[in-house]
């Protein structure tokens, strides 16, 4: 196991500076560069830009050099904890991300324990009962929910809290309590707002972990050891949790792996419907605006965390899964 996991470490870098690479290059795919997107809106305002003072910002971003030349400069200062400048924010790329990336934690860990409290316990009742009342309610309410698109779902809770409980829905604060320094005012601010974006995040991925934890269930529930463990006059809840729920828990714990990137991408969507000051806005911007510092610095911070995330899932995986040994 200690042979395995160093191993898989050792992995992670080359696997890195791969990806770092790819990923800077295909960020400047796109015809033109930040500047171009910059001296359009410039153009679009009336502002009139001479050929000395766009060779001026491109000396002074350091786009008129190679792309090689661009990455090692970038690749260095990471090396050093710097992750460069956005050009578009005008701010150091460390401070954008770390200041978002809070916020993003609290709403995508909110989002994962609501989806796991809900689908564990559901999917297990499901397979249970499998062709009961009950059964076939939780899947229509599942494949309601992979149905609607997220963004439907916050369109709608933000028009009943509005309309119908006057709560400021929008957003994770209330407007006094935007630029306020924190406090416990502030965190309880915070969590009023929190439940809409933790169910509309979390609902896709209830109703798709209710789904593959019931089959999964059903599956082992039908294998020779339970009828043996039943027939030995094994507790059914003690058999239940003992054994097939064990094996059948599997998928949760296969999750940590895209889990983790999720935490910084995912519903960006839903981000921007709600306004929600997290980091998956911040990357659609550096994207559309061609920041390449700023955007490859996500996409180099995903490919760690999914690295991380696929590394602490094999280990959870054999910790769960009494049949998978690493040798």
């Amino acid at each position: 196991m200690f042979l395995y996991l160093v191993n898989r470490v050792l992995m992670i870098i080359p696997t890195l500076i791969v990806i770092s690479m790819i990923s800077f290059v295909i960020i400047q795919l796109p015809p033109g560069d930040y500047l171009t997107t910059y001296m359009a809106r410039l153009q679009q305002s009336g502002y009139t830009v001479d050929q000395s003072e766009i060779d001026s910002l491109n000396r002074r971003y350091g786009l008129d050099r190679p792309i090689h030349v661009q990455y090692y400069r970038w690749i260095t200062g990471v090396l050093r904890g710097d992750f460069g400048y956005s050009f578009d924010w005008q701010r150091p790329v460390n401070q954008l991300i770390w200041e978002r990336l809070a916020l993003t934690l609290a709403v995508t860990t909110a989002s994962l324990i609501f989806s796991w409290i809900l689908a564990f316990p559901i999917g297990v009742y499901s397979a249970v009962k499998q062709h009961s009342v009950g059964d076939y309610f939780f899947t229509f309410l599942g494949f309601l929910g992979l149905a609607t698109p997220n963004f439907m779902i916050a369109l709608l809770l933000m028009f009943v809290a509005h309309r119908y409980l006057g709560w400021s829905v929008g957003g994770l604060f209330s407007p006094e309590y935007m630029a306020a320094p924190w406090s416990m005012g502030k965190v309880v601010d915070l969590l009023k707002h929190l439940w809409i974006p933790m169910v509309v995040v979390g609902t896709a991925g209830t109703a798709g972990l209710i789904r593959v934890m019931r089959n999964n269930l059903l599956d082992e529930l039908s294998k020779p050891y339970v009828l043996t463990a039943k027939s030995k006059g094994l507790k059914e809840v003690t058999m239940l949790f003992k054994y097939p729920v064990r094996l059948a828990i599997i998928p949760f714990v296969s999750t940590v792996g895209w889990q983790l990137p999720n935490l910084i991408s995912g519903a960006t969507i839903v981000a921007v419907v709600l306004s929600l000051p997290t980091a998956g806005p911040l990357l659609l911007r550096a994207l559309l605006s061609q920041d390449m510092y700023l955007a490859g610095s996500f996409v180099l911070l995903l490919a760690s965390l999914t690295c991380i995330g696929t590394l602490i899932s094999d280990v959870l995986l054999a910790l769960v899964d009494p049949r998978i040994r690493y040798e």
